[in-house]
């Protein structure tokens, strides 16, 4: 590759299978502005006429490339930018019920609709530039099993099995998180979307008997071995209303939380 405005920060291989993450700067006017005198004025002839000059302020953004060698991959819907090579295209839409995937289309000119795009072959995908940021691993299996926060599936390898968890309570919906989560299951690399960097990503090992109470705007995502419920951090409306935090998450059992401290700072 000859890109000069993009360098690789990140990169995973797998069976057939390679993930890179790009990083590049782009400088956007219309943020700091200074004014400046064209000359310096002539005696008594009053204020010298000023210029106004947009400085340049720098935007950090990334970017995800698939290379495909023979294996798949399960994109997010609307990720795509571009793809380049003999690669097979199908729309594939999650069955809630069965927690199975149904083809819902066979064909690249289909556009991007459905829970998720599959891409097989032979070649590379590049997904849209965001300022988000990447989370990039890998599970080595069923017990890896995880549950994502309803907005951070970006991409997996297709050996992963990527399911909805349906949430029992109803108290799920009114908490705005969706009664739905993905779920990832089984063997490969996967990647998530982060609205925060991996260095203020918190990972808390909940062992058995203790119990972590989550805002859901921070909860990313968390062992498919724990036991979660969504429920009023308190009993009674009156005491409900007193808290000033609604519904949350209630988690217990053994497994591991990552959250995201800092996702609303700066809002």
């Amino acid at each position: 590759m000859s890109d000069q405005y993009r360098h690789q920060i990140e990169r995973m291989t797998g069976r057939g299978i390679t993930v890179e993450v790009y990083e590049f700067a782009r400088k956007a006017h219309g943020g700091t502005t200074l004014a400046a005198p064209v000359a310096a004025p002539a005696a008594g002839a009053g204020a010298a006429p000023q210029i106004s000059i947009n400085l340049p302020t720098p935007s950090v953004w990334r970017q995800v490339r698939i290379v495909l060698e023979g294996g798949g991959a399960m994109v997010e819907p609307g990720a795509l930018q571009y793809a380049l090579g003999q690669l097979e295209v199908e729309v594939q839409k999650l069955n809630a019920r069965s927690n199975i995937f149904s083809r819902a289309m066979a064909s690249a000119g289909t556009g991007e609709s459905g829970f998720a795009t599959a891409y097989r072959g032979r070649g590379e995908v590049w997904t849209e530039p965001t300022t988000k940021h990447f989370i990039v691993a890998a599970m080595d299996g069923p017990e890896d099993a995880l549950l994502l926060d309803d907005k951070a599936f970006y991409i997996c390898e297709d050996t992963i099995a990527l399911k909805t968890h349906m949430h029992a309570s109803v108290q799920g919906l009114l908490a705005g998180n969706g009664l739905m989560q993905p779920k990832l299951e089984g063997k490969g690399i996967f990647v998530i979307e982060s609205a925060v960097p991996v260095n203020e990503i918190e990972e808390i090992e909940l062992q058995p008997g203790q119990e972590l109470i989550v805002d859901g705007d921070i909860l990313l995502m968390y062992s498919a071995s724990l036991q979660v419920e969504l429920k009023p951090l308190v009993r009674g409306l009156r005491n409900l209303y007193r808290s000033g935090e609604g519904l949350v998450y209630k988690i217990r059992g053994q497994g591991r939380v990552w959250l995201t401290p800092t996702v609303n700072m700066g809002r």
